[in-house]
């Protein structure tokens, strides 16, 4: 708005320097009054720009000065006389109308453009020109309305894209907890829900001192998990990262950190490894966690207690094999069913690798042991 009618505002003041050449006689006066004109427009519009929307006490003042009185002071300079049609301190009263429209309340604006009639209807009797204002006083009355209907058109815009632009960011605001549960979730599945099955079905010790350290670092991992909800909950914004989940990490020993996890809970891992190149942290994180849930499903599901991890780079890219000769199963069903296994592998194996921009596949039929491939990038 302010754009808008201060193009208005400029034109008509071109009409008066225009004016002014054309009449290198002109008095002082007029020039004083000229600059007056110059002056408030340049104060309201100058003020505006920096505060970013009209100031009602200047607007006010521009329509006193610039609305009102410059006609009145221009019929007494020039002994009441209107040379030209387009007298440009009446075509002034149009701008300033246009001002008030945007930049008062509506109660405001129209008891200013009222004003701005009544002394351009007293400027013509003071004037020796028998022309009707009728034409002008209409033009004063559009440029308002004009102004205000655009005043409300774009603030009924503005307030459509915030509350749209509040609808997405609320949005945006429940997939990530969404993303944060689901996460949360399959890190329990695959550490604490995974060693708790495993103790409870017999298999191992849970006296032995791998199984309890074990224990007690899936203890600090739940006690960090319950922290973190808490001081979201809070507002404090902790529990986001450290800072370092982009850094690169040693891909090795991620995965014999895997290894020796699988292997306090009884299971027997063949791990080798070939060129691994340094991962992103993030990266680094899921693909351990897919093949820790690899390693789980063989010691749950596939009736033996031997496995063989095999990790193997590719340029930049890495390639993580886990093979049992257990009992395999059918794919298809298992996915389908979306129980066990299948639950397992759709979001902690294939939901993982595909957010890092890898890939899973699984081969496996009854009787002819199971093969997980973790590909990244895919």
């Amino acid at each position: 708005m302010l754009l808008a009618t201060g193009l208005y505002r400029a034109s008509h003041l071109t009409a008066g320097i225009t004016a002014l050449v054309h009449a290198p006689a002109a008095g002082g006066v007029v020039r004083a009054l000229l600059g007056v004109a110059l002056g408030t427009s340049l104060l309201l519009y100058g003020k505006g720009y920096a505060q970013g929307g009209f100031g009602p006490r200047l607007v006010w003042t521009d329509v006193l000065l610039t609305g009102c009185l410059l006609p009145h002071a221009m019929l007494w300079a020039s002994g009441g006389h209107v040379p030209e049609p387009g007298f440009w301190p009446l075509l002034l009263g149009g701008s300033a109308a246009a001002a008030a429209a945007a930049g008062l309340s509506a109660r405001q604006g129209a008891c200013a453009v009222a004003l701005i009639l009544v002394s351009h209807l007293a400027a013509q009797l003071q004037s020796d020109t028998a022309r009707p204002l009728t034409g002008h006083l209409m033009s004063v009355v559009s440029s308002a309305v004009m102004a205000r209907v655009f005043w409300w058109y774009l603030h009924r815009q503005g307030t459509l894209l915030d509350e749209a632009r509040e609808q997405a960011v609320r949005a945006e605001a429940e997939r990530a907890r969404q993303a944060e549960r689901m996460a949360h979730h399959r890190a329990l599945h695959d550490t604490v829900l995974a060693t708790l099955t495993t103790i409870a079905s017999g298999r191992v010790d849970a006296n032995t001192s791998g199984v309890r350290e074990r224990c007690a670092r899936e203890a600090a991992y739940l006690r960090r998990l319950v922290q973190r909800s808490d001081e979201a909950e809070a507002g404090t914004g902790a529990g986001t990262g450290d800072g370092k989940r982009g850094a690169e990490v040693p891909t090795g020993e991620a995965l014999e950190d895997v290894v020796a996890a699988a292997e306090c809970l009884g299971l027997t891992v063949t791990a080798q490894y070939h060129e691994l190149p340094a991962l992103p942290g993030p990266v680094a994180a899921a693909l351990s966690a897919a093949a820790t849930e690899a390693l789980n499903n063989v010691r749950h599901h596939a009736g033996t207690q031997a496995a063989y991890l095999t990790a193997t780079g590719r340029g930049n890219g890495i390639t993580v094999t886990v093979v049992d000769r257990g009992r395999g199963f059918d794919v298809d069903a298992a996915l389908v069913g979306g129980r066990g296994t299948g639950t397992g592998l759709r979001r902690s194996v294939h939901a993982r690798m595909r957010e890092i921009g890898g890939a899973a596949e699984v081969d496996s039929a009854p009787d002819e042991g199971t093969r997980v491939e973790l590909r990244w990038p895919a």
